[in-house]
């Protein structure tokens, strides 16, 4: 039987996928943009070929990446957007004018840039890595398309990230919290210290409300450059929210002025922070403020109404509902509890969670235990997964054994977690308000949603 051309390059992109992941993974961070900047030298720095809105922080990341990259567009730029982790594909990653890049392109990129990956491997003792490859892939696609304006999402931290290659003249830092302290360190101020480091000499540092240590760290920072600085509740915030039907309606104080009746179809009070913080740095990006007056209304809202961030308290099936959330740390975590009480009623809900190894499992499990009637413990197929025994041991010491369930294979899991969303407990059928949460980790969510049938 013939092959097509889009089944070849499909065949070739995971081939490509398994020559990267080969590499070191992003669970082995070598802290240092070194090689990073040795390689975009060599090609010639595209990353200097666009402007760029660079965004960091614990949580929210891609979302408002992906609010930004509507707001540039709805505004007739040409754009780019990188981001990570994927879901499903590693061309998810790399998004231009809206959509990920095709299979082709994907690959074509790689090839092109593997004998420079070539080159600074030979140059230092540790090779280039899965991240770096991407980031670098990602640049150059942006520059040979070539784009306007590209929202840049780090993939950790911030001043050794292999993103900040960029001089970026936005920079976003959203809620800054305990995560990945074996690279960032263990408290929320050296966590801020290292995601400062995007704030760059004359930028526009758009600061989400933040804890006072982090926040005196980040206005340290933009003094010490010279950034301009526009923080949540000051500059520019929610004014109002309200429960709209499939997500909610906002209120915004721009840096320009008022923005109403905003429908953002995402739900809880993260992600009106999030679009706060995106309308900001759209309007520091075009130069609005006070003495120019708010961006065109109708734009702002049509960009915002198309807003779509898979994987992030998701529906992708109904009878019963099954959402799916990466949630991964507990700041994030918290932000999905208070969204799914606020949004869904459910008179029964089962939660099926799989966790990376190095994350606080613990703390994950008690916050998401108040919501839960029962809980199905999985693993994913991560080689960073915390095995499901473990997870199984920690969640019967916070849910007791009656409510937890165990299911080593992700898709037994969530058959599991459907019968017993449908049961009511007396032998009788849930007919409605039943539900199903898939949490714990990006990888889990991405998973869950291949499996689900969700569109990315």
């Amino acid at each position: 039987m013939q092959v097509t051309e889009r089944e070849r390059y499909a065949a070739e992109l995971r081939r490509v996928e398994g020559e990267i992941f080969g590499r070191r993974g992003e669970g082995h961070v070598h802290p240092t943009n070194e090689r990073m900047r040795a390689l975009v030298d060599l090609l010639g720095d595209p990353q200097r070929t666009f402007r760029a809105v660079h965004l960091t922080g614990t949580n929210g990341k891609t979302t408002t990446a992906r609010m930004v990259d509507e707001l540039l567009r709805a505004f007739g730029l040409r754009t780019g957007r990188y981001t990570s982790p994927h879901l499903v594909s590693v061309a998810e990653r790399v998004v231009v004018d809206g959509a990920p890049v095709s299979d082709r392109t994907f690959v074509e990129a790689y090839r092109e840039l593997e004998p420079y990956i070539a080159l600074v491997d030979a140059r230092f003792e540790t090779p280039l890595s899965f991240f770096e490859i991407v980031t670098a892939l990602a640049f150059a696609i942006f520059a040979d398309t070539p784009v306007d304006a590209a929202a840049i999402e780090v993939g950790m931290g911030g001043t050794w990230d292999n993103t900040n290659v960029l001089d970026a003249e936005v920079a976003v830092v959203l809620p800054v919290d305990l995560d990945h302290q074996r690279y960032l360190g263990n408290t929320i101020r050296e966590i801020a210290t290292e995601k400062a480091g995007i704030i760059k000499a004359g930028a526009s540092a758009i600061l989400a409300a933040q804890a006072p240590e982090a926040a005196e760290v980040l206005l340290r920072r933009a003094a010490e450059v010279g950034a301009s600085v526009a923080r949540e509740g000051l500059e520019f915030g929610v004014l109002e929210r309200r429960v709209a039907v499939g997500g909610q309606s906002l209120r915004l104080q721009g840096l320009g002025g008022e923005y109403a009746e905003i429908f953002v179809p995402l739900h809880g009070a993260h992600q009106a922070q999030n679009a706060a913080c995106a309308l900001a740095a759209v309007e520091a990006f075009f130069g609005a403020g006070a003495a120019t007056g708010p961006l065109d209304l109708d734009a702002v809202r049509g960009a915002f109404a198309a807003v779509r961030s898979p994987g992030r308290l998701e529906a992708v099936r109904s009878a019963p509902t099954i959402l799916v959330d990466a949630a991964h740390n507990p700041h994030g975590m918290r932000a999905t509890v208070a969204a799914v009480g606020e949004a869904f009623s459910f008179r029964r809900l089962v939660v099926v969670m799989a966790v990376l190894g190095d994350k606080d499992a613990g703390a994950l499990l008690e916050l998401v235990e108040p919501i839960a009637d029962e809980i199905v413990v999985t693993q994913n197929s991560s080689s960073r997964a915390l095995p499901v025994d473990e997870l199984a041991a920690r969640a019967v010491e916070v849910f007791g054994p009656d409510r937890v369930t165990v299911e080593p294979r992700l898709d037994d899991a969530l058959e599991t977690a459907v019968r017993l969303a449908e049961d009511a407990g007396d032998g009788a059928a849930v007919v409605s308000g039943s539900g199903v949460l898939v949490t714990g980790s990006v990888v889990t969510a991405g998973e869950a949603r291949a499996l689900l049938g969700g569109a990315t």
